[in-house]
């Protein structure tokens, strides 16, 4: 057995038309843009030499379909609480149109009527982080931004609300993991996109030799 610690790699979905216009997207199953399917395509320049101990997937189809193109869809097991926010009566709303009426809401402090609270997305993210931390390996996880931004702060022990601080971009890729033990949950790297002429962002090519194993 390796005395590498895990990394666990975070792959946000690629673009839909919905993450364009900056339209509230939970439970909304939207396809990607064509854009989006080179977003996801390119994700599996970043991941390629990268192995996995488990990958997992959202069911809704821009996670999956990011999954699939980034060559895990083989592999990737549905994980329900990978779901995005449950935005209730703000789906498919904009921040702007929100703060129209409400102007001092948040998000991650105030969640959604109708949809989830910032402590029942901490609750699924809770729940993943127990699950990954229990596989020997890395773990790649597609998922939607929002969601994600709740998973990193839950990993490091921080409130639920504190994901407001971790900015995600489509189809980015992002690692957590420890630092000398697992008593010292860290961010590996964060929101990293591929970079014209190259293989991946330096932090991913950084950690390749740590996930061949």
């Amino acid at each position: 057995m390796s005395n590498e610690l895990p990394v666990i790699y975070l792959a946000r979905h690629g673009e839909t038309a919905w993450s364009l216009t900056g339209q509230h997207t939970g439970l909304t199953d939207l396809p990607l843009t064509e854009r989006g399917e080179q977003n996801a395509r390119a994700l599996r320049e970043q991941l390629i030499g990268l192995n996995f101990g488990k990958v997992f997937t959202s069911p809704l189809q821009r996670a999956a379909r990011t999954c699939e193109m980034a060559g895990f869809g083989a592999v990737a097991e549905v994980d329900r609480d990978l779901v995005e926010w449950d935005y209730g009566q703000y789906e498919g709303r904009r921040t702007a149109e929100i703060h129209a009426k409400r102007p001092d809401w948040q998000l991650f402090r105030d969640g959604c009527p109708g949809g989830e609270s910032p402590d029942q997305v901490g609750a699924r993210a809770d729940r993943v982080v127990r699950r990954v931390r229990a596989i020997e390996g890395n773990v790649l996880l597609f998922s939607s931004g929002h969601f994600l931004r709740v998973f990193a702060a839950r990993w490091l022990g921080l409130e639920p609300g504190a994901g407001r601080y971790f900015v995600l971009g489509t189809a980015s890729l992002s690692a957590v993991g420890y630092e000398h033990d697992r008593s010292e949950p860290v961010i590996r790297f964060w929101d990293e996109t591929p970079r014209e002429g190259r293989s991946g962002p330096a932090q991913v090519r950084g950690h390749r030799e740590n996930a061949r194993r």
